[in-house]
């Protein structure tokens, strides 16, 4: 077993081609990958977590964690450091752009997770509070391939430069 894992919900694909993408940057001989809806169980094996998710509908979280929150809810993060991706529409949805990685963040942060990975706003334009950090940042890398799939590629390999020593891989 790897000491890093990363879990995804997706449900038009989108969230799980990131996945990938993150994973064949990192490396994938050093990252196991699980869809949420299938493996979420195996989360509490692992100390250092990717989390990805999309925003569905209007500002709600994606199916698929939302089935997990359950199970989620019971589990324990203290020690265990967390890095959260989210894909959202910022155009035709600014007002929740990202919401379900807030919520995410919200879920692990109250479980006693460590977080890295925080991610700039800046080339972004939404008015959603519930991804950010603060002013200036997500909670997590933010993924618009609906309006700008041009930058999908550079930020991944930019946000995994940032939290690959952070999760010591």
């Amino acid at each position: 077993m790897k000491e890093v894992a990363l879990f995804y919900g997706t449900y038009t694909g989108v969230t799980g081609e990131v996945a990938q993408k993150i994973v064949n940057e990192l490396g994938a001989d050093k990252v196991d990958i699980f869809n949420i809806s299938k493996d979420g169980d195996k989360m509490e094996n692992y100390k250092k977590l990717i989390i990805g998710t999309s925003t569905w509908s209007i500002g709600e979280l994606q199916e698929d964690w939302n089935d997990f929150m359950p199970k989620l809810q019971k589990m324990d993060f203290t020690g265990k450091t967390v890095a959260l991706f989210g894909t959202g529409d910022q155009v035709g949805y600014p007002d929740t752009f990202l919401d379900g990685m807030g919520m995410l963040y919200e879920t692990f942060q109250y479980r006693g997770a460590n977080f890295v990975g925080y991610w700039p706003t800046v080339g972004y334009d939404f008015t959603s509070p519930l991804p950010l950090l603060d002013h200036d940042h997500f909670v997590g890398l933010a993924i618009d391939e609906d309006n700008q799939p041009e930058l999908t590629d550079e930020r991944i390999k930019e946000w995994c430069s940032q939290i690959k020593p952070l999760l010591g891989i």
